[in-house]
């Protein structure tokens, strides 16, 4: 089985558990400030990036959505609201993001149609062939397997559902690398512990997307997981791709 380098990016280098357990940890650590953290290091362009996609994939008409690693259940919540689909689960190993997600589902009134339960993305405890769409936004990296990630994901679709996965790279135009890299590498770090103490995570951020296979590569790897078209789509000076995946 092929391995990439961003299973082997970790948050805690000085820790002996396995990638799975780490990210979980991470993320039931930041999981209080998460959401403004990600309007922050975004610049706000993180619900637009969502919102593109959402609009493509309502060209499907989905009516079951999985939203997979879907944290404090963001892109589940956009995809409800805009699409209208009768079901939506959302899965995450960090309970103590989904918690925050189940508030906001609460508070929105959405507790009959988004549904959050625990789910290990590389090993689906779901039927095959049981969702019109799965997504998936900026978790993909976090795969402790990210083949097992992306077949698990198109094993659980439908023949002709679709998968929108948002993922942030690299730019590839040398001006627009230089001012990503200053800003991923001195001014996220800076913020991240200056709002949550948690400065390994946020200096696992840039390790991950660096290590991450972007561009061509995702989209071969998409196609060998088991899709079967795919299309790619850059936006914000390249600092995020949404890859749209149909079975």
């Amino acid at each position: 089985m092929a391995e990439f380098k961003c299973e082997k990016v970790l948050p805690y280098t000085d820790s002996e558990e396995g990638k799975k357990e780490q990210i979980s940890k991470m993320f039931d650590h930041i999981a209080d400030v998460y959401d403004p953290m990600n309007r922050l290091m975004s610049l706000g362009q993180d619900k637009r990036w969502r919102k593109k996609a959402i609009q493509r994939i309502g060209d499907f008409s989905p009516k079951r959505i999985l939203d997979v690693a879907t944290g404090t259940g963001d892109f589940a919540i956009q995809a409800a609201q805009s699409l209208n689909p009768d079901y939506v689960l959302g899965i995450d190993i960090s309970e103590g993001m989904m918690e925050v997600g189940k508030q906001k589902v609460q508070q929105l009134g959405l507790s009959d149609k988004i549904f959050f339960e625990y789910g290990d993305s590389t090993a689906l405890s779901l039927p095959s062939d049981s969702f019109d769409a799965v997504t998936v936004a900026f978790g993909v990296r976090n795969f402790s397997s990210l083949s097992d990630g992306l077949k698990q994901m198109a094993g659980v679709l439908k023949k002709g559902g679709v998968a929108a996965i948002l993922e942030m790279t690299e730019p590839e135009n040398v001006f627009f690398k230089l001012g990503y890299k200053i800003y991923t590498k001195i001014g996220i770090p800076v913020l991240a512990k200056l709002m949550s103490g948690e400065i390994n995570a946020y200096n696992y951020l840039p390790a991950s997307i660096e290590a991450f296979p972007q561009g061509e590569e995702m989209k071969k790897l998409l196609i060998e997981s088991g899709f079967s078209k795919v299309e790619i789509k850059k936006f914000t000076l390249q600092t995020c791709t949404f890859y749209l995946a149909i079975k």
